[in-house]
């Protein structure tokens, strides 16, 4: 499992990424039991054996998301780029708003003189 949590700090959940660690956390604990896929055995069963065995654990998805947290709550104390990355911050002098990327300008435009 630990090779399965390095590094999960920056992924974003979405529906799709919940489900698959959900179906990888099941298929390890059936190769742990040698349950097939073919005995038909249902998710719920599986999880009763495994509390049963081992007592009362924090699923895959839910230790996921409390390293979501933790890491968030490490990166905005700090001051390093992956706060400014975060909050979306930039220290910069600028115009702002769009370019007149092909406009021609008084600035820019050609001398007529």
């Amino acid at each position: 499992m630990s090779i399965f949590l390095y590094a999960c700090e920056p992924w974003t959940l979405i529906a799709d990424t919940e489900r698959r660690i959900r179906a990888m956390e099941m298929r390890c604990y059936r190769r742990l039991f040698s349950i097939s896929q073919k005995e038909h055995i249902t998710n719920k069963e599986v999880r009763r054996r495994f509390e049963n065995a081992i007592g009362q654990h924090i699923d895959l998805l839910t230790i996921v998301r409390q390293r979501k947290l933790k890491w968030y709550g490490h990166t905005t104390r700090s001051s390093g780029l992956a706060k400014t990355i975060k909050q979306g911050t930039v220290n910069g002098e600028g115009e702002g708003g769009r370019r007149n990327a092909g406009k021609t300008t008084l600035k820019n435009g050609p001398d007529l003189s």
